[in-house]
């Protein structure tokens, strides 16, 4: 049976100026979340803990942006300890032998106002497959020690 995943990750990322090109993932105020239909009747929701990611871009509407994203697949968590140490099983992710996923762009385009689509290639368990997101710009606002903080939500839909 076919399942889907779907992977939100909304992300705020620390720079110090936006005219910057350089932004790392804030993981204080980012999450990455999933669903995934279970025997076809319900649906199963969890999350990735432990996650990684840079942004560089020189345009202001970042359409040139470079993105890059890991996320640690032994920080997976539904609630159900019996089922996290499932999906770490070869049956699903295999950990042991493949611990991270990775995403890196190859294009960010603007549709309208906020929204983008974001293609890239994301691997998991070293099978590259290309995907595309749907990208919503949340702005940017300064943090009490000064610093620009930029939003965004990201979704897809992928076949394991």
């Amino acid at each position: 049976m076919k399942k889907l995943f779907l992977f939100l990750i909304a992300t705020s990322i620390s720079v110090a100026s936006f005219a910057q090109t350089s932004w790392k993932i804030d993981p204080m105020h980012s999450f990455v979340n999933f669903s995934v239909k279970h025997m076809g009747i319900s649906f199963v929701d969890g999350s990735f803990k432990k996650f990684d990611g840079s942004v560089a871009a020189a345009k202001p509407d970042l359409t040139d942006a470079k993105i890059a994203f890991t996320v640690d697949v032994n920080s997976i968590t539904t609630g159900v300890d019996m089922r996290d140490g499932h999906l770490k099983t070869d049956d699903f992710f295999n950990a042991e032998k493949f611990p991270t996923m990775k995403f890196e762009s190859t294009s960010l385009k603007k549709l309208s106002g906020n929204n983008y689509e974001l293609n890239g290639k994301l691997t998991i368990r070293d099978v590259t497959k290309d995907v595309k997101f749907a990208v919503v710009y949340g702005g940017t606002a300064k943090d009490q020690q000064g610093n620009t903080k930029a939003g965004f939500g990201a979704t897809t839909t992928i076949n394991r």
